[in-house]
């Protein structure tokens, strides 16, 4: 799902981060975050924050369920605007129906990957089908560098086998870990994979030691380079290790995101579904999805489009980044 909050909170991605702790691995938890309407979804968001803004080109990170598609109402997100970014669907349980300005009619699955590029604007719809009584599953954003931002739209999809490693076993969406690559195409080197670990079990992957490293734990309680994660929770681990080693600490399988990627070197403002570089050019944005050009149009969903909530009263300004 996308930043659907009535009333979003500024989100400045390039902030000025807090030290990782000597051990090597910070322990981020998470936000709530009701998601519009008095049946709102809750989220449970780890990136942006205050201690940690960034893992890689991860700039969003939201994780939802198992919600009781009865008593919640399930996903129905209207049509919405995007620029300078690629949304990253991935589900554990149950099923979305995605329509986009692009044309595309598609479904977003357990195991599959669906990967849309905003750019220079996009706009979509997220529903959860009516068969879904489960919803499970991660939200995430990836924000486009300054020579691609204004990229044209596109959309990919990607259905990874899982492959074994000594402990448990993956499934690569993004880059490539333990023996496995993933064929969908980015514009910053990624990591992104589902991590399954056996009860008890300890892994140690070969990992990129220029990327940082983001560890989102969906269940059990692992623990990262000598660091408890426990669910909802995300370990930040900071580049410099070639190797990775993992933990489970529970008595079921554990299961996790891993995200990586080398440090973005630009500064970035994120503000309800846009990410930009200037106040202007947020802007700007919302003035041309509230008109109704430049983002196309999508067809096939039953509803008006998500108007664009007011702006701050106060300039959007990047912070400086962390040495």
């Amino acid at each position: 799902m996308s930043n659907t909050e009535t009333r979003p909170a500024e989100m400045r991605c390039g902030a000025l981060e807090d030290e990782v702790p000597a051990a090597g691995v910070e322990v981020l938890t998470a936000r709530d975050v009701p998601l519009g309407g008095p049946r709102a979804m809750t989220v449970r968001r780890t990136l942006p924050q205050r201690a940690r803004t960034l893992i890689g080109a991860w700039c969003f990170a939201d994780h939802y369920g198992p919600d009781d598609v009865a008593a919640s109402g399930g996903m129905d997100v209207a049509p919405h605007p995007h620029i300078g970014l690629q949304t990253v669907s991935w589900l554990f349980s149950g099923e979305i129906e995605h329509r986009d300005s692009l044309g595309t009619h598609a479904f977003v699955r357990p195991g599959e990957l669906n990967l849309m590029t905003g750019g220079f604007g996009i706009a979509h719809s997220e529903v959860s089908t009516p068969d879904t009584t489960v919803l499970h599953g991660v939200q995430l954003w990836v924000a486009l560098p300054e020579e691609h931002r204004d990229t044209g739209r596109d959309f990919q999809h990607h259905a990874p086998a899982p492959v074994a490693f000594d402990g448990g076993t993956a499934r690569v969406f993004l880059g490539s870990l333990a023996g496995d690559a993933s064929p969908v195409s980015t514009f910053t080197p990624l990591l992104g994979a589902e991590l399954t670990l056996v009860p008890g079990g300890t892994a140690t992957l070969d990992v990129d030691p220029a990327f940082e490293h983001g560890v989102l734990v969906d269940s059990g309680d692992v623990r990262v380079e000598g660091a408890v994660v426990r669910p909802a929770e995300l370990g930040y681990v900071a580049p410099g290790r070639a190797t990775l080693t993992l933990t489970n600490e529970s008595a079921a399988p554990a299961r996790l995101i891993l995200l990586g990627g080398p440090p973005f070197p630009e500064e970035i403002i994120m503000w309800w579904n846009f990410i930009g570089r200037s106040h202007d050019e947020i802007v700007r944005a919302r003035e041309d999805w509230m008109k109704g050009d430049r983002f196309g149009e999508v067809h096939g969903y039953d509803g008006a489009p998500l108007p664009a909530p007011e702006l701050p009263n106060t300039p959007l300004k990047p912070r400086r980044r962390a040495r």
